[in-house]
């Protein structure tokens, strides 16, 4: 590497603000697969002829794989480096879509969504870049991975009104195999711009930042417990509320149908809540980095409830665009907030693997809340008692963000005593 190379690719260099724009590119690229599913939903289930649980089913394997995925190829990052992964993900997101578009009923259906387009393919393009982004970032790591984390629901605001235009005209066979040709390869060809490796943790010390309030204080002990109970109460709290978060994210569109609005109103909610999403993850980066993540965390956390919340009186069609924008706006910061959280508590050296570790059982929650809702819905007949246990996941996530936080401001007391 020469001499110049050296001085561009460092931490807040302009050459990490190229990679993260093209980190956002390649997100929105990669992450199609967890939103397309959600359109595909009442045709599958029509051409099939399962239950509402069955069809939900393979969002939700395809969303374990995307958080299995993740972890593995995280590693696999730190390795040789982000490219390879991407690489390898191109190839098999876009055979995964092709083979969805070719399966012969709903098991070849699932297998290929949960294996190829998760497992294998998309789960490349959220945790792994999250990680290698605060790698590349020092002085404003709040907002780049808030911008980094935005390309998932940039995806989400892009890809629904897309896909449910095609599945209209063609059908979601041939959707999904033109996905699968244009996802495949526009991500190898974004992936080949990776090939610098992040600086050493060594050479672009963690400083403190606006967020960073907190007196000195022991990384082997997080929130005053052990690292591993630490992790563990991120991780459910994690779950808990992408649980919540995934009820109208993933029946939105069959919700519109059901109440007699069609398939095509929910697909531009989901839109529309996606794309406000990307404006909260871009205002909770900012805020991040003032008031810190476990901070961005509680409010995210407590507003998503108030959205949450608002979806049981009210099932019109203009109350419902307006809901759908304001649970958008409220939550789109909670999950990098995770990541923040892991690199302010957790020691520098361990962040890739903790923030893959976190950022894993978010999306576990995302596919139980997508499963666990279609079967409320299939037990009752009904989205209201979904809802009332989205509501009930999201209290369990406020509650521990509350308790960390309590912990928190506990040691500051101390350690000022």
């Amino acid at each position: 590497m020469t001499t110049h190379e050296t001085t561009a690719h460092q931490a807040d260099s302009r050459y990490a603000m190229v990679r993260l724009a093209l980190t956002l590119l390649i997100m929105t690229v990669g992450s199609s697969g967890m939103y397309v599913v959600s359109v595909m939903l009442p045709a599958v289930q029509a051409e099939f002829g399962i239950a509402r649980a069955d069809a939900s089913l393979p969002y939700t394997l395809l969303m374990l794989g995307f958080g299995f995925g993740g972890v593995l190829m995280g590693k696999l990052a730190d390795r040789v480096g982000v490219m390879w992964p991407l690489l390898f993900g191109s190839v098999f997101l876009g055979a995964g879509y092709i083979a969805t578009g070719m399966s012969g009923g709903i098991v070849s259906f699932t297998i290929a969504q949960a294996l190829l387009v998760g497992l294998l393919g998309s789960s490349v393009a959220f945790a792994p870049l999250v990680a290698d982004t605060s790698l590349w970032f020092v002085k404003r790591r709040g907002i780049a991975v808030a911008v980094c984390a935005s390309g998932n629901y940039l995806a989400g605001a892009i890809w629904p009104p897309i896909a449910q235009h095609f599945v209209e005209t063609v059908g979601w066979r041939q959707t999904y195999i033109g996905m699968g040709i244009f996802c495949g390869i526009t991500m190898a060809l974004l992936a080949l711009c990776f090939r610098a490796r992040p600086p050493a943790l060594a050479q672009a010390p963690v400083k403190a930042n606006a967020s960073s309030t907190a007196l000195p204080r022991d990384l082997t002990r997080p929130f005053g417990l052990s690292m591993g109970t630490a992790q563990g109460l991120l991780c459910v709290a994690g779950v808990a509320c992408c649980v919540a978060m995934a009820m109208p994210q993933v029946h939105i569109v069959a919700y519109c149908g059901d109440l007699g609005y069609g398939p095509a109103q929910g697909a531009m909610m989901l839109s529309l809540m996606l794309g406000f999403g990307i404006v909260s993850r871009l205002v909770s980066g900012v805020i991040c980095d003032r008031i810190g993540g476990l901070r961005t965390l509680m409010l995210g956390g407590v507003l998503q409830c108030v959205a949450l919340l608002l979806f049981l009186p009210f099932d019109g069609l203009v109350p419902l665009y307006v809901i759908s924008a304001l649970f958008g706006l409220f939550q789109g910061g909670i999950v990098p907030s995770y990541a923040i959280i892991v690199r302010e508590h957790f020691p520098p050296a361990e962040a890739g693997a903790r923030v893959g570790t976190v950022l894993m059982f978010t999306l576990f929650g995302m596919a139980l809340g997508g499963w666990m809702s279609g079967k409320v819905f299939d037990l009752t007949g009904s989205y209201h008692a979904a809802f009332l246990n989205g509501i009930g996941w999201n209290l369990v996530n406020v509650s521990i963000a509350a308790f960390l936080l309590f912990r928190l401001r506990r040691g500051r007391a101390l350690a000022m005593a």
